[in-house]
């Protein structure tokens, strides 16, 4: 059960809610966001929740079976937009594309990339400071020297930067220059690391555990927003199988199932989905027709030379085409919406 409560309820209010909530064996967890304050009650008692929706304070009340409450779509039917600021919104509408190398490798290669993202209208720059690699031994970023350089060449571009954060310690250094938090792969669990970025009001774009299930996905992202921070989005980004012809099993079955759930933004990666560069591109119309929301892709000036993920990087030229044909085809789903 999620209780909204109004914004000017008094303390003796919520000490009374609580105490009614105690009486009928649930326990109420107080959540403060950027955007309301909530009580998230659990129990396992039926009750007329009217009881609960008349109290003075409370603004409204929905009852949420899921384990997952407040990313759930049955107590917000309306999807949530992110307003990332000049002019650039994500979720319900607003398809978003962001785009980039794997990894920043140097001053010229980010200019080379944002000349590249202007000229292709594409608002988010996608890239990694700090790289999670299979192998210690590979490119593992340039740290905050990289983002520092990269931040001050992208606000000056007017680009928007995501990238990926990979500890608690790590936040509060790179919140500066940052417009959105990657939670990577690896990372969709690290609950320490889930529970700070609850507390930090910036975007978090949470991906999909390697093995990780659904259901799994909604949870770690009901950890962010219990902790304060209701600006989440979603991100499939391919699932480990048995099969070995391509990277990752990108489950196209999720960016529909996600819609129907919650009510973040949905956005897919198709980069790393399928891994292999020559079907990013289909991957990633499917997922838009699928209702993803926006779309996360690699792309490099010469892919074979990228210090990490080449083989699923897209060139520029290739790049170029697949945002015309993603803007169209996000055009074509919003018509046959309509019908």
């Amino acid at each position: 059960m999620i209780i909204q409560l109004d914004s000017n309820i008094t303390t003796l209010q919520k000490e009374e809610l609580q105490k009614t909530l105690e009486g009928i064996n649930y326990k109420g967890n107080q959540v403060a966001t950027q955007f309301g304050d909530y009580i998230v009650a659990v129990g396992k008692k039926d009750f007329d929740i009217r009881s609960i929706g008349i109290m003075a304070g409370v603004k409204d009340i929905h009852k949420v079976s899921d384990p997952y409450k407040l990313v759930s779509k049955k107590w917000k039917v309306n999807d949530t937009v992110i307003d990332l600021g000049d002019g650039v919104k994500m979720g319900s509408g607003h398809f978003s594309m962001m785009a980039g190398p794997c990894s920043i490798e140097s001053e010229k290669q980010i200019e080379s990339t944002i000349e590249h993202l202007v000229d292709n209208g594409i608002k988010i720059m996608r890239g990694g400071v700090y790289k999670p690699r299979s192998s210690p031994y590979s490119f593992r970023g340039l740290g905050m020297d990289g983002l520092k350089m990269w931040h001050a060449k992208a606000k000056e571009a007017g680009l928007k930067i995501i990238t990926e954060v990979m500890m608690v310690e790590q936040i509060e250094a790179m919140a500066e220059y940052i417009d959105i938090f990657q939670v990577g792969a690896r990372n969709s669990q690290n609950f320490n690391l889930l529970d700070a970025l609850g507390e930090v009001d910036k975007p978090i774009l949470l991906k999909r555990g390697i093995s990780g299930t659904i259901n799994e996905l909604l949870q770690a992202a009901e950890y962010i927003f219990s902790n304060g921070n209701e600006k989440i989005m979603l991100c499939e980004r391919g699932i480990r199988s048995y099969e070995s012809a391509y990277r990752n099993c990108f489950d196209i079955n999720a960016i529909a199932m996600l819609k129907e759930k919650t009510h973040l933004p949905v956005i897919s990666d198709p980069s790393h989905g399928i891994g292999v560069r020559a079907f990013v591109e289909q991957v990633a119309l499917a997922s838009v027709m699928a209702g993803a929301d926006g779309v996360i892709m690699e792309v490099h000036q010469t892919p074979e030379k990228a210090f990490s993920d080449g083989q699923q990087t897209l060139s520029y030229k290739q790049a170029g085409k697949t945002y015309q044909k993603l803007r169209k085809t996000f055009g074509m789903r919003e018509e046959f919406k309509r019908l």
